[in-house]
């Protein structure tokens, strides 16, 4: 089973309107005093779950992690591997910004260990960038995507698209330009009004209003097409990729493999334990020094959770799920897991496909994943 290991930074120099993620704005970190609680944080997991093979993979994500110092990346990757070892494949990512002041510190992190970079370049339009609350403008983006390119194998930048008012027209043209970059990844997310955002008082406030499901649909109909033709096809719901060029740290979560998390508000999956780590970086901070982790809660799943976990992340892949072998897996029947009969319904309304034992979403049902979900997946699983 694969083994990943998330670490999460959480620092930022400035708060998106549009995030809804565990990330804090600080005048300044004691970057001995985070050394230390990530490391303890690390070891205490270790030994709690043990070797169990090496690390497959390493994804540093937040927050924004590439304003970690390089030493301090360093410092973590050697004791990643002193604990467990590194696969010879070993995929390590860190999510960046394309600020130059960010990009400087590429060659440092790829001399780190660094070999893949997430660059969250969101908009390639200087007003969308600023309706953001982008710090950095397009030249910059495009200055930090041809350097990453230079410094790692693996190049993955983040879009945001379905902005107030954006017409096909316009996604066509940005997107024609993205894919012209070249990279191996593309993570393609529709514009979501989070609640507790700044975007979530705008849009009560009328200050503006979301693109609407329709043309939203539309959007991602077209990305779909396009990014199919350029040959880095979805295999996820905003996900894509070159033929062997997935996320494999994504994949882990989405597959339901288990997966090691630390850092302030970090989740994990050891066997049947799912933790959380405190989200307030001081608390995780005072929490470490504590008891020597920064875990706040550790919770029991049982089977029946698990299938409904799994089930729920595996469908947003294009490959489906096994329901057979998730049956075997947590100890239930196929007809425990989800409702045969919507099952039905769904795919003669080809919304989802069944191939023998497998079943998915097809690009059709990819829009309306979450109301298919909820459709299909059992919510009272029981497993023996």
């Amino acid at each position: 089973m694969a083994r990943a290991l998330y670490i999460h930074w959480p620092f930022c120099i400035a708060k998106c309107p549009y995030c809804d993620f565990n990330s804090h704005v600080r005048e300044s970190a004691d970057m001995a005093a985070w050394k230390a609680a990530l490391i303890a944080d690390m070891r205490h997991e270790f030994a709690e779950a043990g070797s169990q093979g090496s690390l497959a993979s390493i994804f540093f994500g937040g927050g924004t992690p590439s304003l970690m110092p390089p030493t301090l990346v360093a410092t973590l990757l050697a004791e990643a591997e002193r604990l467990w070892g590194f696969d010879p494949a070993i995929e390590i990512t860190l999510e960046a910004n394309p600020s130059s002041v960010e990009a400087a510190n590429f060659a440092d992190l790829a001399a780190a260990g660094v070999n893949r970079v997430s660059l969250g370049v969101q908009s390639l339009r200087d007003d969308a960038l600023k309706f953001l609350g982008r710090l950095h403008g397009v030249d910059e983006a495009l200055g930090a995507v041809e350097l990453a390119q230079r410094h790692f194998g693996r190049v993955s930048i983040d879009l945001i698209y379905a902005r107030p008012g954006q017409t096909e027209a316009q996604w066509r043209t940005e997107l024609g330009e993205a894919l012209a970059l070249g990279t191996d990844h593309m993570s393609l997310y529709q514009l979501t009004i989070e609640p507790a955002t700044r975007f979530a008082t705008d849009v009560r406030r009328g200050i503006f209003e979301p693109l609407d499901d329709d043309n939203a649909a539309d959007l991602f109909a077209l990305t779909r097409q396009m990014t199919a033709a350029a040959g880095l096809p979805a295999y996820e719901i905003s996900n894509h990729a070159r033929p062997g060029q997935e996320s494999r740290h994504n994949l882990t979560y989405w597959r339901y493999h288990d997966y090691i998390g630390i850092g302030p508000g970090a989740h994990g999956r050891r066997r049947d334990v799912a933790t959380v780590r405190h989200r307030k970086p001081e608390n995780f901070l005072s929490a470490v020094r504590a008891q020597g982790h920064g875990i706040g809660e550790a919770r029991r799943l049982d089977r029946g959770e698990q299938a409904s976990e799994a089930l729920l992340m595996g469908l947003r892949l294009a490959e489906g799920i096994d329901l057979a072998a998730l049956a075997r897996r947590f100890d239930g029947t196929p007809s425990a897991l989800v409702d045969e009969a919507k099952l039905a319904l769904y795919r003669d309304l080809g919304l989802v496909w069944m191939d023998r034992e497998r079943i998915g979403v097809t690009p059709q049902g990819m829009p309306l994943l979450d109301a298919l979900l909820g459709e299909v997946v059992r919510t009272d699983l029981v497993t023996s």
